[in-house]
């Protein structure tokens, strides 16, 4: 019975080439694009799953609330740890302090990288689950040791021993490598830890650090651990709490509130609004997961569409069958097999497709997705998809065929009923409401994309160079790199920052200020530089002046931004002081003497941050900032620079960044999803195309006899186009009318995310109907007009 079922379905199939193309096509399109989806969301979700105790990690984050506004992080003080370790312990299995992820200078020999890592506590490889490869586990005991992952140990030491060889940090100290272990793999959030050194050496190293053991106030450090077997994430929480409140009087007035931050949540519920989890990441596996079942449905639909038109064909099979015996549960069978047939083809098409198109889309998503082969879960859920597809796109379409009367199919007095296209016009009007919606998404959220890009960010970001300082080598020589680099010719201006042009690194409170409010509660940008810095960076100077190293005076100077005013509440700010409040050790009070316009150094998609730029009177420099000369090259000036660097730097690594492209990265994640909404719904449309074809070929099949005797009447081409077009145009304008409303809805929920958010306007959901009307005159028309064209002698030559 299976076997006679296998052959008809196949006869059927090779019998009918076009419709088995269209229906195969569709399904093999809609799978592909599910397939994909599938893999990325399976991804997302197995973030952070190589670690076995993945449930019993958390990173520290705590809470404060500024003017009444609440803010969350996971910059923690180190006077924390020691208040943890005497009172908590019982509650962790580990606690390991951390520095924040860096860049530093490796040298091994001649050979000099730059890798990011972490300076650690030596519990570090049980919090991050690391494999060892050589050497050993407790590789961060001793304070010279370091723990290199494999592709750093590769790039240093060649095919060499790496175990107890001694490498060069930042041309500032020793350090032997103790262990090499895996590296993590690309979906973890550790994943760019490529070395580890002991926490104790970042402590040694850095005075300030040492001083930090006791200061409440300076949240400049991660905390990660590891909780107790015999406890839990809520009741470790309840447990700590408050405990900076009880420790430090200050803490207080934010209303400072420490808490657990599962790794489980750490990739996909990142984002906080006032304190509380507001999810994150997870809304674009829940947004690419109803794309890829809207795809598949729409795949679905043209399966049905296309089996139920074609009734009247396979009546007579119908009749034949029921007359000789056949029970309806057998003729069920007989379609949902051929269903099931088409569906297999389609998969296996699909697969096809997946493989062919992952390194595209993995360079697209910037992911490392690999086509599972012997994954037995992936074939499992595969054959699951494929029974769940087939009885979806089958159900229908059997039962329906199934339920002929063989007397009327027989007796040739069979006709659909009046209603019989009803179903299928349905479905028409759903796949359309569905790709104009996706039409309408695709086009508000690049339109939020560029408005963000187009918005003025302060400075000139076109021919800006940065060049990391981390090396103690740079120590001192900035004057004398700056006359170098000018006068090679690559360069007009160059400056330094303690922070990239492109981030805030160090936030600062606890100032006074004439006019200041009773109880205002600070909370401003800190970034100190060099006198050339708004030269270089082309940043406009909106009221008083820029530092000038004719003022010895300007050591004790600050620029603050126009944000800055308005926060402070400062009518006429040059002149005016801002003064340390802590009255036993206070810092030279500041002078405000420039007002710099706004410059975008964090989201484009919010609100400027109200920021002090301070003289950096101790060379605390991170970055160099080069504007380069334009009526060169940027190949050529970038070529002497990297000279002059080696002249005077040859042991670290030349390195840089174009602060355009750097900005450029800010859009990356949503310019991903528009992308690949873009292209997820021209699949769809193609989907829906390829169904509305299939149907256009039928009704122009099915009415040829009276498309013949039109013409022989007298009707003209475009009479017969708009017989055949204007059935489905209507059901596309009531699609578009559907579809309006809910897109409306859904993107403008998802805009009010933004505080800079464009506003939606008619034109983009006009556009969109417009869109979708246009690619339906082209579909129908093709067939309509073929069938116009027809020779009406053909057609009625039986007759």
């Amino acid at each position: 019975m299976l076997k006679n079922y296998i052959k008809i379905a196949w006869r059927n199939l090779a019998k009918n080439k076009g419709y088995t193309i269209i229906n195969v096509g569709g399904l093999a399109l809609g799978m592909a694009v599910t397939l994909i989806i599938g893999l990325w969301v399976q991804d997302e979700l197995s973030y952070n799953d190589y670690n076995t105790n993945k449930d019993k990690i958390a990173q520290i984050f705590q809470s404060q609330t500024f003017n009444g506004e609440t803010g969350t992080g996971p910059a923690i003080p180190r006077p924390l740890e020691k208040a943890f370790r005497d009172g908590y312990m019982d509650n962790f299995k580990y606690l390991v302090m951390s520095s924040w992820t860096t860049s530093q200078y490796l040298k091994y020999k001649e050979t000099s990288i730059s890798r990011e890592g972490n300076f650690m506590q030596r519990e570090a490889p049980e919090i991050l689950d690391i494999k060892i490869l050589k050497g050993e586990r407790d590789g961060v005991r001793e304070i010279n040791s370091i723990m290199l992952n494999e592709s750093t140990a590769k790039a240093l030491f060649g095919d060499e021993e790496p175990i107890g060889k001694v490498i060069e940090v930042n041309s500032q100290y020793d350090m032997m490598v103790t262990a090499v272990y895996e590296d993590l793999p690309f979906n973890a959030s550790f994943n760019d830890t490529e070395f580890i050194m002991p926490w104790d050496k970042y402590v040694s190293v850095n005075e300030w650090i040492k001083n930090a053991e006791d200061q409440w106030g300076n949240n400049s450090f991660q905390m990660f651990v590891q909780i107790a077997d015999n406890t839990t994430m809520e009741s470790v929480t309840s447990k700590i709490l408050e405990v900076k409140q009880k420790l430090n009087e200050n803490s207080r007035e934010f209303n400072t509130q420490l808490f657990l931050f599962p790794m489980k949540d750490w990739h996909l519920r990142s984002n906080f609004e006032n304190g509380k989890q507001a999810g994150g990441r997870i809304k674009y596996v829940w947004l690419f997961g109803i794309i890829g079942g809207f795809v598949l449905l729409l795949a679905c639909i043209n399966f049905m569409n296309l089996s139920t038109a074609r009734s009247e064909k396979r009546a007579k099979e119908v009749g034949i069958r029921k007359s000789i015996g056949s029970q309806r549960s057998q003729l069920i069978n007989q379609f949902l097999g051929e269903s099931f047939l088409v569906v297999s083809f389609a998969f296996l098409i699909a697969v096809l497709i997946v493989v062919a198109s992952l390194n595209g889309f993995n360079n697209l998503a910037r992911k490392e997705i690999s086509f599972p082969w012997s994954s037995l879960a992936f074939w499992g859920v595969s054959l699951l998809f494929i029974t769940v597809t087939a009885l979806l796109a089958g159900s229908y379409p059997a039962l329906y065929l199934s339920s002929f009367r063989p007397v009327d199919v027989l007796k040739g007095t069979f006709k659909a009923g009046k209603h019989s296209g009803l179903p299928r016009k349905i479905l028409v009007v759903v796949q359309f409401t569905v790709s104009v919606a996706f039409i309408i998404g695709t086009v508000i959220v690049m339109q939020q994309i560029n408005f963000a890009k187009n918005r003025p960010i302060g400075y000139d970001k076109e021919g800006l160079v940065q060049i990391p300082t981390m090396s103690q080598d740079f120590t001192g020589k900035f004057e004398l790199m700056r006359e170098e680099f000018i006068n090679s010719g690559a360069i007009l201006e160059m400056s330094t920052s303690s922070a990239p042009t492109t981030n805030i690194w160090s936030n600062r409170s606890g100032f006074v200020w004439e006019g200041k409010p009773e109880g205002f509660q600070e909370d401003l940008a800190w970034t100190e530089v060099s006198p050339e810095y708004a030269k270089s960076l082309n940043l406009k100077i909106v009221e008083g002046r820029d530092f000038s190293r004719e003022f010895p005076s300007d050591s004790n100077a600050v620029l603050i931004n126009e944000s800055a005013v308005k926060y402070m509440g400062l009518k006429n700010p040059i002149g005016k002081f801002i003064k340390d409040d802590d009255e036993e050790d206070p810092s030279p009070p500041l002078k405000i003497i420039g007002v710099v316009q706004d410059m975008i150094a964090q989201s484009p998609y919010e609100p400027v941050k109200q920021g002090m730029y301070v003289f950096d009177k101790y060379g605390n420099s991170s970055y160099y900032n080069m504007r380069l000369n334009p009526s060169q090259s940027a190949s050529q000036n970038i070529a002497v620079i990297e000279r002059v660097f080696k002249e005077h730097f040859p042991n670290i690594p030349f390195q840089y960044d174009f602060v355009d492209e750097e900005y450029a990265e800010k859009f990356a994640s949503e310019e991903r999803i528009g992308t690949l909404s873009g292209i997820f719904t021209a699949l769809a449309i193609l989907i829906s195309c390829l169904g509305l074809f299939g149907l256009t070929s039928f009704v122009a099949e099915q009415r040829t006899k009276e498309i013949g005797v039109r013409k022989v009447l007298g009707a003209s081409v475009f009479n017969v186009w708009n017989m055949l077009s204007k059935d489905f145009l209507k059901l596309v304008i009531i699609s578009c009318f559907i579809a309006v409303p809910i897109a409306y809805y859904v993107m403008n929920g998802w805009l009010q995310e933004y505080p800079y958010r464009v506003i939606l306007k008619w034109w983009i959901f006009g556009l969109a109907m417009l869109g979708a009307l246009a690619v339906t005159v082209l579909t129908v028309s093709f067939q309509a007009i073929r069938a116009a064209k027809s020779n009406p002698v053909k057609s009625l030559r039986t007759e």
